[in-house]
């Protein structure tokens, strides 16, 4: 028997994430409350789509695959599940990623923010110090610092406007226009944020624990990080401007 359709779905984008894949899927499966989950992988060459494809085998109906022919970004990848999410009703959409430097249990604190008042709820490293763990010294600061960057040039209260762990209620993607979204990186994280803030939607902060990656490698990159610190100036003006 298919089982009832949850209100939320947590977008999981993939690239190279054999080693975490199945065990992620079941960690966000065997939580207390249902959440549906939705890869979408971007020609992964190790196999993680065909992984996927066995646990739908197992978990009837509660995983969707969008399986993309090549890697085309962060970005990109979560515009593709928005729009799926939204075509498909979900009232709670959420952002993670598949290596475990978000907690899954923490998908239940970002949950009740939105049930509760939130329109946006972000899974904060920084919004209560600094909680991250396995990470260089050096990437600490950059991240820490980038937040700090973006707050001052956008005007966002954000301690943490890079991060990548959100649940949006649905009301605020539609209301966004997913197809002028300009970036794909890094920065893409901020630019939602910053619609969001724009459209005075409520954004709530939730303390998370951020941990590094164990398994895989990590996508981050140099230019990504050129990106974010140039794209947000483009935003700032782009909005003076509009």
């Amino acid at each position: 028997m298919k089982p009832l359709k949850s209100d939320s779905v947590v977008i999981i984008p993939t690239y190279n994430e054999i080693e975490n894949i199945k065990n992620i899927i079941t960690a966000v499966i065997s939580l207390p409350q249902q959440f549906d989950i939705l890869i979408v992988d971007d020609g992964s060459p190790d196999g993680t789509a065909n992984a996927v494809r066995e646990m739908q085998e197992i978990h009837n109906g509660r995983i969707s695959l969008i399986s993309r022919e090549g890697k085309l970004g962060l970005g990109t990848a979560y515009i593709t599940g928005f729009k799926w999410a939204l075509k498909e009703g979900y009232e709670y959409i959420f952002e993670m990623d598949a290596d475990f430097s978000h907690n899954p249990n923490d998908l239940l604190k970002l949950y009740e923010a939105c049930s509760k008042d939130a329109d946006v709820a972000i899974g904060s490293r920084y919004v209560s110090g600094v909680n991250v763990v396995n990470w260089p010294m050096g990437r600490v600061i950059m991240s820490y610092y980038a937040s700090k960057y973006v707050r001052f040039v956008t005007g966002m209260k954000i301690a943490d406007s890079t991060a990548g762990f959100m649940c949006y209620r649905r009301h605020v993607l539609e209301a966004i226009d997913l197809d002028k979204i300009q970036f794909k990186g890094y920065a893409f994280q901020i630019e939602m944020k910053f619609r969001a803030y724009k459209l005075k939607y409520k954004i709530k902060e939730v303390p998370i624990i951020f941990i590094n990656r164990t398994l895989g490698t990590s996508k981050m990159s140099g230019g990504i990080f050129s990106e974010a610190f140039f794209g947000v100036i483009r935003l700032k003006l782009a909005s003076i401007f509009k």
